[in-house]
């Protein structure tokens, strides 16, 4: 049905393979075109777009303590630090 092809990364010019199991995942979602670029590629053009990410600091609502977020706290809703949010979430 469909055999392994070695394909070249149009970015950075490696060659990578394009596995028969990627190819029957390819035609399940319909997709035509070959992968163009080596997974390293891709990931680094994914994460290209997205910038740095800000944290902002807030006390947490749980424990008191300091509550990394990435979001700016408005003061109309309680902020949790990882460890309470993850309690919260499991009650």
């Amino acid at each position: 049905m469909y055999t392994d092809k070695t394909l070249k990364c149009k970015d950075c010019g490696a060659d990578f393979v394009f596995t028969a199991g990627e190819q029957e995942f390819y035609a399940e979602k319909g997709f035509v075109n070959e992968p163009q670029r080596c997974k390293a590629c891709r990931d680094a053009k994914r994460s290209a777009g997205r910038g740095a990410r800000t944290f902002f600091e807030a006390t947490c609502a749980g424990c008191g303590g300091v509550a990394k977020v990435p979001f700016e706290p408005k003061g109309d809703r309680p902020v949790y630090c990882s460890e309470c949010f993850a309690k919260q979430r499991d009650e």
